[in-house]
């Protein structure tokens, strides 16, 4: 029977003092995430706990002992699953840690592009006045939220949003009408989705299908004025398109806390505008999501290296072969 410091689990990230204690000798820790001696040497690693970095072949050419990788988070569009499932290497994600504070994040992202408090702020600071006559917003009350995916968030968002007495409505390929909440009303396409909402909220996976689904075709087919949030990928976002779906006011305003580049650097054009609020993909960056996401992955690698199938295996498949190991 293995101990948890024969379990070496290769940290991406320098852990938190608190979140630390809670691994509890359950494995040792290298990476750039080891509170002494960080090193890059992924050689001994028998699993990895994710966060931002790419792994694909290369990385794991490096990492020959390699059984698992689990995602701090959702999303793993970051991670070569067909190549670690080729491999025998367990992909596995945290799909509930970072719901209700990316659900948060989501509806202040709305709230602060429906009330345009971006523009009054910088109207504030730059000394002008007449702001009450000037000011332009979007009351929500009776407006209709239109949700692309109704996963986890997406449904949090839904609850939130109804509480605005907001009618909402989604696009779902891979949900069956019969299932959707009676409170929510199911879209027949994702044209027809946005040809209605008054504001659209993205919530689907990053995949070679999903690439640029926001492309300057779909926002031609949005309502005029309405408003754009996205706190799932960047990727999904074509940003010329969506600048040029602004400037024509096709869109009235957009929060983003995903782009592509991510982070937009300094003097990017969406960052000068008044019509856009962007954050730099901090949704789930509260204590409560940050504990979730960490100690999920860090149970998932342990389940692995135990023996036992976690709970969020991305590819099943492989899970024969690591009950074969």
């Amino acid at each position: 029977m293995n101990t948890g410091h024969d379990h070496l689990v290769w940290f991406e990230r320098p852990i938190l003092p608190h979140l630390l204690a809670e691994i509890d000798g359950s494995c040792t820790i290298i990476g750039p995430g080891a509170p002494t001696e960080p090193s890059d040497d992924l050689t001994p690693a028998m699993g990895v706990v994710a966060s931002l970095a790419e792994y694909d072949d290369e990385v794991f050419d490096r990492a020959p002992n390699l059984r698992v990788i689990a995602r701090t988070g959702i999303g793993y569009d970051k991670v070569d699953v067909a190549a670690a499932t080729r491999r025998g290497i367990a992909v596995c994600n945290v799909p509930d840690g970072p719901t209700v504070s990316t659900a948060e994040h989501t509806m202040a992202l709305m709230l602060a592009a429906a009330k345009n408090v971006k523009q009054s702020h910088q109207r504030l600071i730059a000394g002008e006045s007449d702001f009450y006559a000037r000011h332009h917003g979007m009351q929500l009350m009776g407006k209709r939220l239109g949700l692309v995916g109704f996963g986890r968030i997406a449904r949090r968002v839904a609850v939130a949003a109804r509480a605005l007495d907001m009618e909402v409505v989604v696009f779902d390929p891979h949900l069956d009408p019969t299932g959707v909440d009676p409170k929510v009303d199911a879209a027949a396409s994702l044209e027809t989705l946005v040809g209605e909402a008054d504001v659209v909220s993205v919530h689907i996976p990053l995949t070679e299908q999903t690439r640029y689904t926001f492309s300057r075709e779909l926002f031609a087919r949005f309502k005029p004025g309405s408003i754009f949030v996205n706190s799932a990928r960047g990727g999904l976002v074509d940003l010329d398109a969506l600048i040029e779906a602004l400037d024509s006011g096709q869109l009235l305003a957009a929060g983003l806390d995903v782009t592509e580049p991510e982070p937009l650097p300094p003097g990017h054009r969406l960052l000068e505008r008044d019509d856009v609020v962007v954050t730099p993909h901090v949704a789930a960056a509260t204590p409560e999501a940050r504990r979730a996401n960490f100690i999920g992955a860090v149970e998932q690698v342990i389940d692995v290296l135990e023996g036992r199938r976690p709970p969020h295996l991305v590819n099943p498949h492989v899970w024969n072969t690591q009950e074969g190991a």
